[in-house]
């Protein structure tokens, strides 16, 4: 051999060797990485065939029963013991010999030549590769095998040294596997805190509302999901009562809504479901409405358990929750973003649901016991009887028993009371009469520019509008106009100055002139109609009276008006006065009552008594005028309010206060009634139209 090719394979063998040592240093380093024992195999296995330059290899572990598991595999099917099931059976038969074969157990390799067995039980290696095994052990036990197919050509001091390269291979796979080992332990100790924690919370409280918000907040961390909700049943529907990080929420929002209807559908039916983008296999009321929420919704994975209280079953604990009683509930996981459902995952939702459907029966149970406020305060006043103290007692009682007497007997005047401003009887809105820009604001009666509390008179200037298509339109016309007049004139000048005309061309002329003297006309009309809304763009006031509109200048000066659209309101100058009370739609009934029983006694109106904001120590009277009969939508706050018009003399308010739009309260007089319903009517009314209604 020459020097060169000498040369040539001292590079290469260089070169092999270090290539192997980068794939065992990155062998090493995958064995420190927090890697799943799925991601750590594929990337072991790789590597170490690679180092070996063979065919192919695979991982097999040891299951809780023994049996073992492929894991990963590279060229499994170029052995040819897949397509071979007699081959496969004496494989088989081989792996369980090596995984018990003392020497392998102990941490020792084995080499298996092509077509060689065990003993007479069938156990052989039935390939034509050599088959090399390597133990794959933690500190406590064996897990697994790693078999790799090598050429079987290779001299007996090549083959072992491919088994010690495996055996150390396979002591930095035992290394990452006791790691894993460790965070797993670490991991379930933690898991288990959690589950202790959770179980704790979710019974410390029989409040079912609270418990409901507890199961929700400490579900989702225990389960580690997007989020976590709680319906309760309430007669044939679910509510939904938590959303776990949520410690408000609005209950008639379209979400809440349809999430609600799905818990109920899926509690008709008493089964769990879980949806993960499949919905071949549900019933079709669950169907709809689980498509609908998804619809709004966009979640990817979710689940709905129905809550109940377990049956004890002595013959069968394992099938506790499909004898549970009737659902009172449901519990509802859902992920967001993703749609997996990892087995651990899973049961932590069973060990959850389970733990709820406890805590919830227990707490619904004793939310529904019979007088149970009663019972708390009994059993929170023993004191109150004892030698010592009895007494006090019965001086308080008595004191309790008269109150509640005088609270029945004794006479008061029902006033219901309201907010509402002073305002004209006459009042008129300035409307656009047509388009335009406003460019100019009017002036009052003082010559100072109009704004809200000037007092103007009527067919006085309020606005100048801009209109430029109008101006256009009737510089258009009169153009037009001219041209046609002059056209009219040269007809008649030829239809009288010539004596030559044929009588052909005579009446061609005569037909001429009527049209021209009909556009004439058309021009004319279409010029007054014009003017007409030209001079709708000055805009005069109605009537005497007070402007009643605040911010005029900012809201209608260089800006666009339509027609018909309001610009202004005057307050009449002179004439009657009168209160528009808002009152609370609730307290209808009871002024309409007090309005029909004074009628039979021959009144003729209600009293109202009211205070103005600028002089609140002066309580003036008028009477109930005018009752409008449908009520108006406010704010949420106020709710509906039906405008109650209240005749007054306005001689009885000074003249400085005489103001449209001031602030008034009043209140108007239906009669008198007991203490009690005086000061307790708004209770009264919400019980009975809150709970006894309910209930009846």
């Amino acid at each position: 051999m020459s020097s060169y090719e000498e040369s040539v394979d001292s590079q290469l063998i260089e070169q092999t060797r270090i290539q192997i040592q980068a794939l065992v240093a990155e062998i090493a380093q995958l064995s420190r990485q927090n890697l799943t024992p799925g991601q750590f195999y594929g990337e072991f296995l790789n590597r170490l065939i690679s180092a070996l330059a063979a065919l192919g290899g695979v991982i097999w572990t040891t299951g809780d029963n023994g049996q073992l598991a492929l894991q990963y595999q590279i060229n499994l099917q170029q052995t040819g013991l897949i397509e071979d099931e007699e081959k496969q059976k004496r494989h088989d038969q081989l792996l369980y010999k090596v995984l018990s074969n003392p020497v392998v157990v102990g941490g020792e390799g084995l080499l298996v030549p092509a077509h060689s067995g065990f003993g007479d039980d069938g156990a052989a290696n039935p390939t034509d590769f050599l088959l090399v095994f390597g133990p794959l052990r933690t500190d406590l036990e064996m897990v697994g095998l790693v078999e790799v197919f090598q050429r079987s050509d290779a001299a007996e001091q090549v083959q072992r040294g491919y088994l010690r390269f495996i055996l150390q291979m396979c002591e930095l796979a035992g290394d990452f596997l006791k790691s894993h080992q460790l965070r797993h332990y670490s991991d379930r100790q933690v898991l288990w805190a959690k589950l202790e924690d959770f179980t704790r919370n979710v019974h410390a409280s029989l409040d079912p509302l609270e418990t409901a918000y507890t199961v929700a907040n400490e579900a989702r961390r225990l389960i580690e999901c997007d989020r976590v909700s709680v319906a309760l049943k309430k007669g044939g529907q679910c509510k939904i009562e938590a959303i776990s990080g949520q410690d408000v929420f609005d209950k008639r929002s379209n979400t809440v809504r349809l999430l609600g209807r799905l818990a109920s559908a899926v509690v008709a039916t008493g089964e769990p479901v879980w949806y993960a983008g499949d919905t071949r296999d549900l019933a079709p009321q669950v169907e709809d409405a689980l498509q609908e929420y998804v619809d709004d919704v966009h979640t990817k994975m979710i689940a709905i358990l129905p809550l109940g209280r377990p049956k004890p079953d002595r013959e069968a604990a394992a099938e506790d929750q499909k004898d549970a009683e009737a659902p009172i509930g449901a519990l509802i996981v859902e992920q967001i973003e993703d749609n997996r459902v990892v087995p651990s995952m899973a049961q932590r939702v069973d060990v959850v649901c389970r733990h709820s459907s406890i805590a919830m029966a227990n707490a619904m149970e004793h939310e529904n016991l019979f007088l149970l406020p009663l019972w708390r305060a009994i059993g929170k006043s023993k004191f109150i009887v004892q030698a010592r103290t009895l007494p006090k007692t019965i001086l308080i009682a008595i004191g309790i028993v008269a109150a509640l007497i005088a609270l029945i007997v004794v006479p008061a005047d029902f006033d219901l009371h309201a907010k509402g401003t002073l305002e004209t009887v006459e009042r008129r809105e300035v409307y656009a009469g047509v388009e335009g820009q406003v460019y100019e604001m009017g002036k009052d009666n003082e010559g100072r520019t109009i704004e809200h509390g000037s007092w103007v008179k009527k067919g006085q200037v309020l606005l100048r509008l801009h209109n430029f298509s109008l101006n256009a339109k009737k510089a258009d016309i009169a153009g037009q106009l001219s041209t046609e007049i002059q056209r009219r004139d040269d007809l008649q000048h030829d239809l009288s100055g010539s004596n030559t005309l044929k009588p052909d061309e005579r009446a061609k002329l005569r037909g001429e002139l009527a049209e021209s003297e009909q556009k004439i006309t058309s021009f004319v009309e279409q010029s007054k109609v014009i003017d007409a809304q030209l001079a709708d763009l000055e805009i005069h006031a109605p009537i005497d009276g007070q402007i009643m509109t605040w911010e005029l200048e900012n809201r209608l000066l260089n800006r666009p008006v339509q027609r018909g659209q309001s610009l202004l309101r005057i307050a009449a100058s002179e004439g009657d006065w009168h209160l528009e009370l808002h009152m609370s739609e609730d307290r209808m009934g009871h002024i309409l009552r007090a309005e029909t029983a004074a009628k039979l006694k021959g009144d003729e109106s209600l009293d109202v008594y009211y205070v103005l904001a600028t002089e609140s120590g002066v309580t003036l009277k008028g009477h109930v005028s005018e009752i409008q009969r449908d009520a108006e939508v406010t704010d949420k706050d106020e709710g509906n309010v039906v405008l109650i018009k209240a005749g007054i003399d306005k001689n009885d308010i000074a003249k400085e206060n005489l103001r449209a739009g001031a602030t008034v309260t009043g209140k108007v007089h239906c009669g008198r009634r007991s203490l009690g319903y005086v000061w307790f009517h708004d209770l009264l009314s919400f019980i009975q139209s809150k709970i006894f209604f309910r209930f009846l």
